[in-house]
This record gives C-alpha cells, structure tokens and sequence, in this order.
C-alpha cells in the first residue's frame, strides 16, 4: 500500500488546485489519481504500471501530474510526460504545468525535450553556407527528397545564422518566425546518426546541447512518444534519463504500440543506397592522400573503397534479385509481401553474404573514425599538416557506419527468415516499389510490438502510466494488452467520462447501397448528404477512403451551403482556424477528413454540432504488417477479422464519435451511413458497446 504521507501529500496538493482554480472535483479524475497513486506509490507492487482508459473530460492530465509528482521526489525518480502531438505539448508546458506551480503547492522544475531535428545544426549550416557546389557532407538518404534551389534558400540560411549570432533566435525550428520549409529543414539539421556530439567544433554554441543542458535540472521532462523510442532504441539513458530513473506517463497512449513499429522496423532503400555508397567512394578517393600526410594507416582508405566497389556491385545485384521477386511483370506501383515472412533460400543465402559484408564494412569504417579523431585531436593541439575539414570526415564516416549498421540488421533480418514449410517467425518481410528499380524498398518488422516494449520499457521503467480516451475495444483491454506487451499484473482501469452521452443522437439512417458496393454507397452518400446536413452549421465529414472523399465532395460541392475544407489541402491547424472563422462570422463550414481526423480534432459546441462518418472504420487491408498478422492468427487457428480488424474498427469508430462532444454543454448528431452496424453479426457487437447514446436506428429511437 501506497504510505499515508505520501497519499496525504497528493491528497493536499489535489485539494489546492481544485480550490485556486475553482474547479469542481470530479469523481472519474479522483479514481484515475488512485490508480496511479497506487501503481507507482506502493513499494510492493508486482508492476508498477497503470493503465488508465479515462473518457473525455476527466481531467486525465492534471490527475496524473498530482498523483506522479509526489511520489517522484519521494522515490528520487524524475517524470518523463511523453505525449503523441505537438498540441498536448503545447497544452502541458503552457497551462497545466503552470497551474499546477502556482496552486498546488508542488514545487518542480519542467523542460521540454525534443530531437536534434527540430534544431539547427551549425555545422551544416556552415558547409550550407559555404556553397552548396562545395559541400562535403554526404546525407545520409540522399535521393529521398528533393533539395531545394540553392540561390532561393540563401537568403533564410543567412538569416539564420545572423539571428543566431544577434542571440534574437535559439536554434529551435519552432520558434522560426512563420515557419521554415521541411526542405530546408533537412539540410540544415542533423540526426543520431551524423551528430558527432562532444567532438562537433560547434557544440559550445550548439542549440540541441543548450537545450539539452535543461533537462539536467528538470524534474519533469515533457516530449513525445518518437523520442522516448529513439531513446529506447538506443539502449536508454542517451537523450533522456535512464529508464530506472523514470516514471513515464504515456498521454495518447494507444498510439504507443504502433509508433514502435515505426522505429524498430528495419528498411532497405535502393536509390539511397547506392547513391550513399557512390558518396562515399568519391569521398574516400578524394580524401585519402591528405590523410595518408597525417599518419593515417595508408591500408584503410583502399581497402574501404574495395569494400564499397563490392558492395555498390552486390546492392545493384540483390535490387535485381529483389525486382524478380514480383509474381508479374512489375508496373507502375507494386507490393509484395513474403507470406509468414518465408524466404527463399536464394535470397537468404545472398543475405548472408550481404550482411558479412556490410559488417565488415562498419569494423573498417570505426577504423577510419578512430583516425579520424586522433588526427582532429592533432589539429587542435596544434599540430601541421592536419586537414581542415576533419570535421566534415568525422561526420561522414559516422554517417557511413550508421548506414552499414542499419543494413546489417536489415539482412541480418532476412537471413535468418524462416524458408519454404518452416512457420513464421514474428516478423513481416515485405518489398515495394513507386515504378523504377532505385525505387524498390524492402522492409522487415516484428509483427506485435509487445515483446520490445516489454524488453526496452516495462521491465525496466521505475513506473509507468498510459492513459487515453481509447484504451479499450469491445468493451476490454485484450487488443491493446497483446500489443503494448503490458503484463496482466498492471493496473487496468476505465474512468467514464463527465459528460452525458445521452445528449448525443446516434443514427444509423435506412440505407439501399452497402459499403462492399464502393460506387453505388459513393452515389448514395452524394444523394443523402445535402439533406442530413443541411440545418447543422459546423460538420465534420469523415471517410475511410479517399477517394471516396474526393467523389463526395465534388457531387456535393455545389449543393451544400457550406464552405469545404478538404485535409491535406492545407495544414491542420490552419483548416481548423478556418472552419472556426466561419462559424464566427455565421458562414457554415464543413471539413472533409479522413483516418487521422478520427481523433485530435477539438471543435466544441457550435463548431462541430454534426459528425457524419460514411463507412464502418475498417483498416485498409493492404498493410504489410497488419496483414502478416492476420496470416500468423489465421496459422494458429484463429479468426484475425473478429480479434484484429473488428476491435480496431470499434475503437476507431468511439474516436470518430467523441468529436461531437467536447464540452458537458456540447450535443448534436453522429450519422453512420453504414447498415452494418445493424444487419450483421459483427456490427451488432460494435453497437452494444458504444457509450449510451440516444440511438435513432432505421428512424426508430
């Protein structure tokens, strides 16, 4: 049990927030400060985790902060509150933090941490600003986007530099006046993988290590889940503390899992492939002789550039092998998954040699980095005949290691796939391609996240919380249990939300078409539409498929009073701005959206009083990895549509719905143009566990 000082001490600090900001307890956020409280302040729990479905208007980021921070300084841990979007950031540094320092008596320091992409790197502002002509520093994937022209960027990047010298900017890309292009972005930031840290002749004036000096002093760290994974990946304790010195809040926490796909999957990308081996070859020729000058061994650069020939051979071999691997004649655009992850024992054997290859690769390359920086140490010692640009090399040869690492576990990867009749392994292996051979792409990743979250985090975290308005499908935590790899002995936990479903209709209208029947429910949605919405001033259209979006919308266009706002056709928060001035100035609005509108759009009370959602939100089913699992449940004998595709559809329908309510005030209408719900088997369990709604179904209450 959590000690009565310690709980006496949340149970003060609660008390004086609620009193100095006149807010009115509410009963789901003083359950959620229990749970955690309990989770992470009793020193015999089994595992010090709780997972929190909290509903809408709980107040879920004030109960977690009251309850983590006590406990915090009396264990001696800090808290890492890692969050899936910008706004939730913004919302914590900004108000809650704040709030919680002014009136709950809790006496803490806050940073906020972000990655090395969000700020300048000066050393490639520097070699920017040099010419891009003379810049000798290879980017790590250097056909994948398209650089912007030199003499049109010129006058920002000289900008940022004397801003940066005025001290009138910080580095941080955030806090660029109007914004910064992603293209420029990219040229003049750096990652994990080309940073030289401490080695960098800029890191005194570095904005990233500055900002990195904050978090030394922070008891509470605010960033976002891709850091934490970065982190993770990297062994722990390498940007932000050390998991053993951390109580984590996971905020948005079903996004989790999937996010760590993201970072541990492992890619093969042909174009920058070559293209990064082709660098390097010219670099080394070009480089070699001032640095045998310096007393750098004269058998490394050779052999290197042997190594490289080899290899630029062997990739555009393997590419060719891969390209065959398409069962017709590769066109325009083309995937293809290996099914239960098998290879053939061809493509596995030339992975094997493609590994040692690239291993061998990575140990020369260490060597050249560790000459490298003795001959910097030289130059800074004053020695002659030191070249000038080690700086850049230093660079290029971590670039070139993280390269041969990366490819390493890639083919790693498929070398040790299971073959022809063995079962599956836990792993998606798949290619693709966008039309031409230097497009092909070929990726491996562990199906279920579980088992890396549980390796990298759960076992190694002080505690943890994760909490989100969507923890649970079909009315339990099994779908999300089985992908976080949360063990069963956590702290599980649903806080129904304050505010009163019941204010909210649900329709189902009666339908002829079926979703199944892609044109005809187009053509029917283009009828229906203009009718449904035609009282309702704020809407907000939400489809699984764009391109039946884009039918909609031009059949509609032109019927509809109200102004389209289309996503991707602006920035998010721009669309929104918008849609709120038109509702300001009487004019209605309707924004046309798709699957990641289902959930982090806020429009209360007016502006949002009408969701109409076209289809059932049943994923496409042309992920790789998604489909490697529905393979690997059917293998086991069981039903993936019922355990996978079903829940998924049922959360994302919940997200869809809870955009209509934002406030306790808020009510409207939620339209699902999709006779599912009612006439099968599977829509039925969807229906029984929406929250209670006031249900209009077929024009029946």
């Amino acid at each position: 049990m959590i000690e009565e000082a310690l709980r006496d001490n949340i149970r003060a600090a609660y008390q004086q927030l609620t009193d100095a900001l006149e807010l009115k307890p509410r009963w789901g956020q003083r359950q959620m400060i229990a749970e955690v409280a309990n989770a992470l302040g009793d020193p015999e729990a089994e595992t010090p985790i709780a997972v929190v479905e909290a509903g809408t208007g709980t107040g879920k980021t004030l109960a977690y902060l009251v309850a983590t921070l006590p406990i915090a300084r009396a264990r001696g841990k800090r808290v890492v509150v890692a969050s899936a979007t910008i706004a939730l950031q913004e919302q914590l540094l900004l108000r809650d933090l704040p709030d919680l320092t002014r009136h709950s008596g809790l006496d803490f320091q806050a940073a906020l941490a972000k990655g090395r992409g969000r700020y300048v790197c000066l050393l490639k502002l520097d070699h920017q600003l040099a010419g891009s002509e003379s810049d000798t520093l290879i980017p790590l994937y250097p056909d994948e986007f398209a650089a912007p022209d030199y003499l049109e960027i010129l006058p920002t990047l000289e900008e940022m530099l004397s801003t940066l010298a005025a001290g009138r900017w910080d580095g941080d890309f955030d806090a660029w006046p109007g914004g910064l292009d992603a293209a420029i972005k990219r040229l003049v930031s750096t990652d994990q993988n080309q940073c030289t840290g401490r080695r960098c002749p800029h890191v005194g004036q570095c904005a990233f290590f500055k900002a990195r000096e904050g978090l030394e002093e922070a008891d509470i760290i605010v960033t976002n889940h891709d850091l934490v994974l970065s982190d993770l990946r990297l062994g722990g304790g390498v940007i932000l503390p050390a998991p053993e010195d951390c109580l984590y809040i996971f905020d948005e926490g079903h996004q989790l899992p999937s996010k760590c796909l993201n970072h541990f999957s492992l890619r093969f990308h042909a174009g920058s492939t070559l293209q990064g081996l082709r660098d390097s070859d010219r670099w080394i020729s070009q480089s070699a002789a001032s640095w045998g000058q310096v007393g750098l061994d004269e058998r490394l650069p050779p052999l290197i550039a042997s190594l490289l020939a080899d290899l630029l051979q062997r990739t555009e071999e393997v590419t060719q092998i891969l390209w065959n691997q398409f069962p017709e004649e590769p066109l325009e655009r083309a995937e293809y998954r290996f099914e239960h992850g098998r290879i053939p024992e061809a493509l596995a054997e030339y992975a094997a040699s493609l590994a040692e290859q690239w291993r061998q690769l990575q140990r020369e390359v260490a060597r050249l980095e560790a000459g490298l920086e003795n001959t910097r140490d030289g130059r800074q010692s004053g020695a002659d005949a030191v070249p000038q640009d080690t700086d850049s090399d230093l660079v290029n040869a971590q670039s070139l290691g993280a390269r041969a690492e990366q490819q390493v576990a890639l083919w790693e990867a498929f070398k040790v796939a299971p073959r022809e009749d063995q079962p599956g392994d836990g792993w998606a292996r798949w290619i693709g391609h966008r039309g031409s051979l230097q497009s092909l792409e070929c990726q491996a990743s562990p199906i279920l996240p579980g088992e890396l979250l549980r390796e990298a985090l759960w076992e190694r975290a002080a505690g943890a919380v994760i909490t989100s308005a969507t923890l649970t499908a079909l009315g339990t935590f099994d779908r999300f249990r089985e992908r976080s790899g949360i063990p069963d002995s956590a702290r599980w936990k649903r806080v129904a939300s304050p505010f009163d479903p019941a204010r909210a209709t649900f329709c189902v209208p009666a339908m002829s078409s079926d979703p199944g029947q892609a044109d005809a429910h187009t053509d029917e949605l283009i009828q229906c539409i203009p009718n449904l919405i035609k009282d309702d001033s704020g809407v907000l259209l939400l489809f699984t498929s764009r391109r039946q979006m884009e039918g909609v919308l031009e059949g509609i266009k032109g019927v509809i009073p109200h102004r389209a706002l289309v996503q991707d056709q602006m920035s998010k928060g721009r669309l929104l701005e918008q849609h709120r001035d038109h509702i300001d100035a009487g004019v209605p609005s309707a924004i046309f959206g798709l699957a990641s509108f289902f959930e982090g759009i806020d429009l209360p009370g007016d502006y949002c009083r009408h969701v109409v959602i076209a289809k059932l939100p049943f994923a496409v089913p042309d992920d790789p990895i998604a489909a490697a699992h529905s393979e690997l449940l059917q293998a086991q004998g069981r039903d993936p549509f019922m355990e996978i595709s079903v829940p998924d559809a049922a959360q994302k329908l919940v997200q869809a719905s809870g955009r209509l309510q934002r406030t306790e005030e808020d009510e409207g209408r939620i339209t699902l143009l999709d006779r599912r719900l009612l006439t099968r088997r599977y829509g039925r369990t969807i229906l029984e566990t929406l929250p209670a709604f006031t249900f209009e179904l077929d024009g029946m209450r």
